[in-house]
């Protein structure tokens, strides 16, 4: 094996040995059997680029496309054009499972389920890892800043992991980078020749001093991995710091003893609704005369991506004095003022401030910043509300139907916003919301027909157990199956909406809580709450609740409807529905963790998506991996053959006079080979001083180039005239020189096809036309004659 192909090896299994640090973060290690042959695969497809070989940025290319086909088949072959091109659909679907696999890396808690999305960011980082190794220690024959990828990939692991084995995982990937290392230095090594190592140190033992630089290399890495493994324990712990974990920057929380610390509101809310222990959260005293509409509100969502709901990236500022008018607001719309006081409950931390919508007054202590847009508190370097105390001053908007059903159109910028729809999201979510909206006269009625289809007439239940899928196809899903909880509703309203062209976001935040004897308001974890917020011109963000048996509905949104939407009065808004479901419940043994892990069979296990990928073998992916890479070369078989052949011809020769004679001979035909390929064909009736003075002339080259193709001719007329031939040196750069000025006086269009689809290379066929035509003489030569031998004698 060449030290090339040796280091090439090294660089793939320390890419894995550095991936196994991975292995702590997911429930199933069968990715990484998945991940092995696409290592393989694409380690050999750089193996075979520098062989032929390839400039080193094309070799990093073909990898990368290489990777990307591999990352098609084993994630999108469905959306592939021919299962195994990526396209648009292709694309799409893995940025999709990009977002998902997101999505669940922020859901779960480590050990996390081996969902397609986490799957796809984990094969795919650590392929890219590998490229980026194997471009450096290899490619640019540099392994010491290889190191700096691998590194990346187990600081990763290491600061997501709970740390309990991080010195095993450290250990494994630090003995790949030394094998790297010794690997490149025994390359090195080699290139110098046979290493002088001094005579024997007794009569009896044999040369060895060759291999004394590598011992010795052994022998300091095993000293290091030692120091760094036992040092760190010998040092005083340090606190603090730049790279401290709280305190580290706005809404940065620790999430320390036994927090619901929301980072991702919707965990925490989903988590809230699941709890055996329904906690108080919050202790207000109002001056509402009606707490039905008392909603507290976290943050609102406004960025939608087809699969989920997430805060925008928004400018934060210092908190104000007085807050403005919200958006929207006109001064024809009656409303109150409102003071709150509200006591955190001291285990109790999140990020976002709990308030009534819209405040115009907060006074509370401790670092906040104020997020304009939603109108929300965010701490600032690590404060949260544990414990907090605090008042707040807010409207209690008050819009009649006809205020809201007149409003007009709203501002073309707000409304392209909050009106996007992702094109991945199903189109049976749009036409089930004009299904609903048919008759509707304006978008406030539009809104309550969606409202009420939600809650009343729809049949839909409530569950906060249910699964409905992730990704794209979840709203779908939960417009069949018909259960969910408020997520799944306020989700499904407000992306509906936004298809109608109503401009709609999603608040997260407490419902309405307990009154008291003392004429306080409990608010406890099961208050936790989401629901729709439309925008209607002259009023503002406007409150809708599509859930069932939650919260209040808005009194401007009552309808003629048969029935009622108001909620039950003996269920409390922090209980669930008890209507026995439709469906099959889950055992009681389903724990709300099994649940999480998706360990449960629930009615709508089978909604969930089938991305593909499971159950397959990896043998499976090395014949696809193996398969893509043939694909791939049939079209850059012309290239890759034609770059190989000037390399031969162009290289190193033998340095006696045969040698100069073939070396010669060959640039000559490189010449005229890459004269053809740029539109000249040659003329094998010429002579070499014709030959050249018609490449000249027909290849318009500057008088310095000219000259450089009169002195290959001259050479060439040497070796086949002169008694003694003695051709010039520097045949080669001439002949590059030539080339390059060739590319440089035609267009582009011929440019390319002299790269990619060169005159050339039929010089193959031929060549394959000859030898067949040589086997088949050889073969008639061998044939035993069938004529009997004659009869006559004399």
């Amino acid at each position: 094996m060449s030290g090339r192909a040796r280091l090439a090896l090294c660089a793939a299994a320390a890419t894995l040995m550095a991936s196994c640090a991975l292995l702590p973060l997911v429930a199933e290690p069968t990715w990484l059997l998945q991940l092995i042959p696409l290592v393989a695969v694409q380690t050999g497809v750089g193996a075979a680029a520098r062989r032929v070989p390839l400039g080193r940025p094309l070799t990093v290319v073909v990898q990368a496309l290489v990777t990307l086909v591999l990352l098609t088949l084993v994630f999108a072959r469905e959306h592939a054009i021919i299962g195994l091109i990526p396209g648009p659909d292709a694309f799409r679907h893995i940025a999709g499972l990009l977002q998902q696999g997101s999505n669940d890396v922020s859901e779960y808690a480590i050990p996390a389920p081996l969902t397609d999305g986490i799957k796809l960011m984990l094969i795919g980082g650590v392929l890219l890892i590998g490229l980026l190794v194997d471009t450096l220690a290899v490619t640019f024959r540099s392994a010491a800043p290889a190191g700096l990828p691998l590194l990346a990939l187990y600081s990763v692991a290491g600061g997501l992991s709970d740390g309990g084995a991080d010195w095993l995982w450290f250990l494994v990937a630090a003995a790949g980078y030394l094998m790297l290392l010794l690997a490149e230095g025994r390359d090195r090594l080699a290139q110098w020749g046979r290493v002088f190592g001094g005579s024997p140190r007794s009569p009896g033992s044999p040369e060895g001093g060759a291999v004394a630089p590598v011992r010795t290399g052994r022998r300091i890495g095993a000293v290091a991995l030692g120091a760094a493994l036992v040092v760190p324990l010998a040092l005083p712990a340090m606190q603090g710091g730049l790279l401290d974990a709280a305190g580290t920057g706005v809404g940065a929380g620790n999430g320390n003893g036994g927090t619901i610390s929301a980072v991702n509101p919707l965990v925490s809310l989903r988590d809230s609704l699941n709890t055996d222990d329904d906690r108080q959260v919050l202790s207000l005293r109002t001056s509402a005369n009606d707490i039905s509409d008392l909603y507290l509100r976290i943050v609102s969502l406004d960025d939608f991506d087809g699969t989920t709901w997430k805060p925008a990236q928004r400018h934060i500022v210092g908190v104000p004095d007085r807050f403005p008018t919200p958006i929207g607001l006109d001064a024809g719309v009656k409303r109150g003022m409102v003071t709150t006081a509200v006591s955190a409950a001291s285990w109790y931390a999140q990020d976002w401030l709990p308030m009534p919508y819209p405040p115009s007054d907060v006074r509370i202590g401790g670092r906040w910043r104020y997020e304009p847009v939603g109108m929300t508190l965010v701490g600032d370097h690590g404060q949260t509300t544990r414990g907090a105390t605090y008042q707040v001053t807010s409207l209690d908007v008050q819009p009649t139907a006809e205020q809201l059903a007149g409003a007009p159109e709203p501002p073309a910028t707000l409304k392209r916003e909050y009106t996007r729809v992702p094109s991945s999201v199903p189109k049976v979510v749009a036409q089930t919301a004009r299904q609903i909206t048919a008759g509707a006269r304006n978008h406030y009625e539009e809104a309550v027909k969606l409202q009420d289809y939600f809650a009343v007439s729809g049949g839909f239940q409530y569950d906060t157990q249910v699964e409905v899928g992730r990704g794209p196809d979840a709203i779908a899903n939960f417009l069949k199956k018909k259960q969910g909880f408020c997520v799944h509703f306020s989700f499904a309203m407000a992306a509906m909406a936004r298809t109608l062209g109503i401009p709609a976001r999603v608040a997260v935040g407490f419902a309405p809580g307990t009154p008291q004897a003392d004429g306080s308001v409990t608010v406890n974890q099961k208050d936790a709450h989401a629901w729709p917020e439309l925008y209607f011109a002259g009023v503002g963000w406007t409150r809708f609740e599509p859930t069932p048996t939650r919260g209040t509905t808005p009194s401007y949104t009552l309808s003629d409807t048969p029935g009622t939407s108001l909620p039950d009065q003996d269920l409390p808004s922090h209980q669930s529905s008890t209507a026995p479901s439709a469906a099959a419940s889950p055992s009681q043994s389903c724990t709300p963790e099994l649940v999480k892990l998706q360990g449960c069979d629930t009615p709508s296990a089978a909604a969930a998506p089938n991305s593909g990928g499971g159950g397959t073998g990896p043998w499976w992916y090395l014949l696809i991996g193996l398969g893509a890479l043939v694909v791939a070369a049939v079209p850059l078989s012309p290239l890759l053959w034609r770059m190989r052949v000037r390399s031969v011809r162009l290289g190193g020769h033998a340095r006696t006079e045969e040698g100069a004679v073939e070396h010669t001979l060959a640039a000559w035909q490189e010449l005229t080979d890459s004269a053809w390929d740029h539109g000249i064909p040659s003329d094998e009736s010429l002579t070499p001083r014709r030959a050249a003075a018609r490449i000249v002339e027909l290849g318009e080259l500057d008088p310095a180039t000219g000259a450089a193709v009169h002195r290959v001719a001259d050479s060439v007329e040497q070796v086949l005239y002169a008694p003694r031939p003695r051709p010039a040196a520097g045949a080669a750069e001439d002949v590059r020189r030539v080339i390059e000025g060739l590319r440089g006086t035609v267009s582009t269009g011929t440019r390319a096809r002299a790269l990619f689809l060169p005159r050339s290379s039929v010089r193959v066929l031929w060549a394959v036309s000859a030898r067949w035509t040589a086997l088949r003489t050889r073969v008639a030569a061998a044939k035993p004659s069938l004529r009997r031998p004659s009869q006559q004698q004399g």
